[in-house]
């Protein structure tokens, strides 16, 4: 079969209408698909394991009239389960682990019409703002090779960027879509805690700080799959308000004049801001200001270090559980080998805190969303960077060859008090704070945020803008995005070579 030759002129709903038309069949759009997984995964690794053949026989079941009818869709190898297959969290034991049932998420993606072609790559536990796994190899990013596309979901960045797929999933627990999307060019957008669904497996993902949904090209892709997968499954801790419509009919809806506040000032840590994003965020302020909406510098109330510091906490306690529950799994106590020096590192630091230490920790970030609320009152959007530089290269953030050193030896006496002991834990999160400073902290208060695709450096780079709104606003979020794509369109804009 030939494969679908304008494959990559279209959106995921684009190439659905065709679908939907009888133009193109499923299997076509697939062969398409599978076509560019093949003669570009190699130089990119984005692709961690492929599926075609069970992907093949979904394409020939599926519903035509569905809203993403024979859509191909690559799903990221974290959380996402499919049943029979692993779900490797970049993790050496459980990639060799079929995984008993599909995840809500997963059923709800078929249930769109989307085809599952594959798995893409994301760090151990996502617990990166990098796609550099042990267990598979770095990730690309299609704009330069020697680049980071960021994580945790950059395989799926990549892979989008690439024109492999026109969307895949991604999850955020401190900026995991809205980071590989800055890094990439693309479209990435965090929904309020809650809307999407966490089980049959998971009640809250780390204290709430998680949630699943897409990275894609084009707006109106993002809106439509969050209809197709938002809402409570049975069993859920919480739930986010109920949609008054639609999300893809607020893409073209008008979002009226809407009062913006910008700030460049890191919101975690105290890194100095590249200027390459200051200049980014400042080109946006003036789009939006061109656009009618009212446009003035302010800072939320924020608490940097020690709202930083109580984030690591919280992670590393997680780590923690999460090692436990592996290790229960593969009938073995936890142990070093395992798992990457740094994961086992930070479950050692986890191990080492109080109960109180934890519940202090994760008390002071619900603490940083009731002090952001009454910023949210007065303002309808926050304008931010969507990182603290333009993206990486590919090994810069890793930790460093002594800090390394360090950590084996520390994972080695299982002693994680040194690591805390020895001053080793605050420069490494320093490192990544200051890379990541402006997405995390709204993990920690659950508010919808969105990583916009409006600038490129002058090395050719991408460098996303971050837009932010009180919880549950996720419609206006919509419209505001619908509209600034308009006015800058960046769908056109590919990699060289893609």
């Amino acid at each position: 079969m030939t494969p679908f030759a304008e494959y990559t002129r279209y959106d995921g709903l684009g190439l659905a209408a065709l679908v939907q038309r009888g133009e193109v069949s499923p299997a076509e759009l697939l062969e398409a698909a599978i076509a560019r997984i093949e003669a570009h995964n190699p130089s990119l690794n984005a692709v961690v394991r492929k599926r075609y053949e069970a992907a093949r026989a979904e394409a020939a079941q599926v519903d035509r009239r569905a809203v993403f009818a024979g859509v191909p869709f690559l799903v990221k190898d974290l959380l996402a389960t499919l049943a029979g297959e692993p779900t490797a969290y970049g993790n050496r034991l459980l990639a060799g682990m079929p995984m008993p049932h599909s995840s809500e998420m997963v059923r709800r993606w078929r249930a769109a019409g989307l085809v599952i072609a594959g798995r893409t790559n994301t760090p151990e536990f996502g617990l990166s703002p990098y796609t550099e796994p042990l267990l598979y190899g770095p990730t690309r990013n299609p704009w330069s090779a020697a680049h980071s596309p960021g994580g945790s979901s950059g395989g799926s960045a990549a892979a989008v960027a690439a024109g492999m797929v026109p969307l895949a999933s991604g999850g955020d627990g401190g900026g995991s879509i809205r980071i590989p999307a800055s890094c990439c060019g693309l479209f990435g957008f965090k929904p309020s805690r809650g809307t999407t669904p966490t089980g049959p497996e998971f009640g809250e993902l780390w204290q709430g700080f998680v949630v699943e949904h897409v990275i894609s090209r084009s707006v109106r892709d993002s809106a439509a799959a969050l209809d197709a997968t938002a809402g409570a499954d049975a069993g859920a801790p919480y739930a986010a308000p109920a949609r008054a419509r639609p999300f893809l009919d607020e893409v073209a809806a008008d979002p009226g004049r809407l009062r913006v506040a910008f700030t460049s000032r890191p919101l975690f840590g105290h890194g100095a801001v590249h200027a390459d994003v200051v200049a980014a965020l400042q080109e946006a302020a003036r789009l939006l200001e061109s656009l009618g909406h009212h446009v003035e510098e302010a800072t939320p109330p924020i608490e940097p270090e020690a709202d930083a510091l109580a984030f690591v906490t919280v992670l590393a306690g997680e780590t923690r559980a999460e090692i436990e529950q592996l290790a229960l799994l593969a009938g073995r106590k936890p142990r070093a080998v395992d798992f990457e020096p740094a994961t086992y590192s930070l479950g050692l630091l986890g191990r080492s805190l109080s109960a109180a230490a934890f519940a202090a920790a994760a008390q002071r970030l619900q603490l940083a969303a009731r002090r952001m609320a009454p910023f949210f009152e007065q303002v309808d959007v926050l304008l931010t960077p969507t990182l603290g530089a333009p993206p990486a290269l590919t090994g810069a953030l890793q930790p460093s060859r002594a800090e390394q050193r360090l950590m084996r030896v520390v994972n080695a006496l299982d002693a994680g008090w040194l690591l805390g002991a020895l001053g080793v834990i605050k420069p490494l999160a320093a490192k990544t704070f200051d890379y990541i400073p402006f997405t995390p902290l709204f993990n920690a208060t659950g508010q919808p945020a969105m990583s916009m695709p409006l600038h490129w450096n002058e090395a050719g780079l991408p460098v996303g803008v971050h837009c932010v709104a009180r919880f549950g606003a996720d419609a206006m979020l919509f419209r505001l995005a619908a509209q600034l794509e308009q006015a800058r369109p960046w769908f056109h804009r590919r990699p060289p070579g893609y």
